[in-house]
């Protein structure tokens, strides 16, 4: 046997027997690393004669060759063998539970929102949405606000440099009744919406934020009534806060959009710190707490909006949907409802897989 022979014998020996990667690894570099003895040998090639080189290549490059695989063979073998008992070791018990993910929360305002709108779809309302860059027509106009009226004021409303190709000034809406006329407009009447949205208006302070939301309704038909109006939100009172005991008082005020005009008061006690809606507001320790507008559409708005007002009347309310967030989940400042503290929606936010749901509903009272 030559001494490529038994250098290769024992190289090939030496790699059957490695027990570990690093092993290995040792044993390709003794053998075929810059210095080892297979590369060494094929640098000699180049001192021999043409016919010895003819003679030893082939040998050389055979050894080389079949080192390499025997490399590469244990080698897999070894990975496979790390494997098979790192599974071993490393159980996993796929009956435990799996742990908690990180969850998102349903903000409050949204959550109120979804049960408006359950509890007026079952009273036959739809949604209507509109703009909230509105121009001062639909805005103020079209509502019978004339020129003078305090909310057009810079001081109150947002307004932005531009014009529409009309001439009219552009805003962000102060309330969602531009989407009543735009409703009314689009689809004539009978009509039964509600509109609820992000509306914007110079204040901030405990109960007030530059950006907050509304939801208003609208009723046209014939012979509409203000019974039909108290009945509504005495109807939908009683669902959203899910208790029978709902008083409400209609008090007569002022909205250029509507008359006759009242402000719709609820009674509440204080139980705990905390304003809870319910019984009546000249009951011993109740009061009246006002939390919204409403009336009966004035006949100017019916007409800018293209109905006749002698063969169609109806009612619009207009109710803080913030507020009465505030109310039924006990919250005490509104600007915490727009700051996006975590802290804040983990305690007040609910879980979008188990969100509450209106037990008491409608369905019994329509």
């Amino acid at each position: 046997m030559t001494e490529l022979d038994s250098q290769k014998q024992a190289a090939l020996a030496a790699i059957a027997g490695a027990t570990s990667l690093e092993a290995l690894e040792e044993q390709r570099l003794a053998a075929l690393g810059k210095k080892g003895w297979v590369s060494l040998a094929l640098k000699t090639l180049g001192q021999m004669s043409p016919d010895e080189r003819s003679a030893a290549a082939p040998a050389i490059q055979a050894a080389r060759t079949e080192i390499a695989e025997a490399i590469e063979a244990k080698k897999a073998a070894l990975e496979a063998a790390e494997l098979e008992a790192q599974l071993v070791r490393e159980t996993i018990d796929l009956t435990l539970p799996a742990p908690a993910a990180p969850r998102g929360s349903v903000h409050p305002v949204s959550q109120v929102m979804d049960e408006l709108a359950e509890i007026f779809a079952d009273l036959g309302f739809a949604v209507a949405t509109g703009p909230e860059i509105e121009d001062d027509w639909h805005n103020f106009t079209a509502l019978n606000m004339d020129e003078t009226h305090p909310a057009r004021a810079m001081h109150d409303t947002f307004y932005f440099p531009d014009r529409t190709p009309e001439g009219r000034e552009i805003l962000l809406r102060t309330h969602t009744s531009p989407v009543q006329i735009r409703s009314m407009i689009a689809q004539s009447a009978p009509i039964r919406i509600i509109a609820p949205g992000r509306v914007y208006r110079s204040d901030s302070d405990a109960t007030h934020t530059p950006m907050f939301h509304q939801v208003e309704g609208l009723v046209v038909d014939r012979d509409i009534h203000l019974g039909h109006l108290k009945w509504t939100l005495e109807t939908f009172f009683k669902a959203f806060f899910e208790r029978e005991d709902i008083t409400l008082r209609l008090r007569p005020s002022y909205f250029p959009f509507t008359e006759p005009s009242v402000e719709v008061d609820v009674g509440y006690s204080v139980e705990g710190n905390r304003r809870v809606v319910g019984g009546h507001g000249d009951a011993p320790g109740h009061a009246w707490m006002e939390l919204g507008g409403s009336g009966m559409v004035n006949p100017r708005v019916l007409e800018f909006a293209g109905l006749d007002p002698k063969e169609w009347q109806g009612f619009a309310f207009g109710l803080g949907i913030d507020r009465i967030a505030m109310l039924k989940y006990g919250m005490n400042d509104l600007r915490a409802f727009f700051d996006g503290d975590p802290r804040w929606l983990r305690h007040y936010g609910f879980s979008p897989f188990d969100q509450p749901t209106l037990s008491a509903g409608v369905g019994a009272r329509a």
